[in-house]
């Protein structure tokens, strides 16, 4: 799979009040989750955007990583139910990684994802780091770059790079990304 992965940096946190989410709707800022749980929110999220990297990983190391203290994941709920997650890699609390940001497909498009991400980048903030990074690519939603640049991140780097998917992982790979 060939994609254009383009990093993204913030060295400013947001100014001006935070939107404010819908009746309903409310962020869960950390939660602690299971090798299933994690498996699942990425498959619900990315399945259509082969996210497949966390996916191709061994129960036993994504325990390790789940348990390292190193990463923050939080919900996007709806009436109680998980519609979307995050996950803030605090390894380097200067340099402040937004790993995975997502909503579940059924909820693309409610209006919701431009405050959850506000949220979220906020949140990221309130730790004080230098910088808070991001990047997407070619094969995520195609709002994903537009959605960032709005929330503030700017474009520092741009990659071409090839993705050895494992085929075990079932993800359908669109024929534009085929090499």
């Amino acid at each position: 799979m060939k994609v254009v992965v383009t990093f993204m940096r913030m060295l400013k946190a947001p100014s001006g009040q935070a939107p404010v989410l819908p009746d309903g709707w409310e962020i869960v800022p950390s939660v602690s989750v299971s090798v299933a749980e994690y498996r699942r929110l990425h498959h619900r999220v990315g399945a259509e955007y082969c996210w497949w990297m966390r996916q191709a990983q061994p129960d036993a190391a994504l325990e390790r990583l789940l348990a390292s203290g190193n990463l923050q994941i939080g919900y996007l709920l709806k009436n109680g139910a998980v519609r979307g997650f995050f996950e803030l890699d605090l390894s380097n609390i200067q340099f402040i990684n937004l790993n995975y940001f997502g909503l579940f497909p059924e909820v693309i498009g409610a209006g919701v994802g431009r405050r959850f991400l506000d949220a979220v980048v906020r949140l990221a903030w309130s730790y004080y780091p230098v910088m808070l990074q991001v990047n997407t690519c070619s094969a995520d939603h195609p709002r994903a770059l537009p959605l960032y640049r709005d929330a503030g991140f700017e474009v520092f780097r741009e990659l071409e790079e090839v993705w050895p998917v494992p085929q075990r992982l079932g993800l359908i790979i669109p024929e534009r990304f085929r090499i």
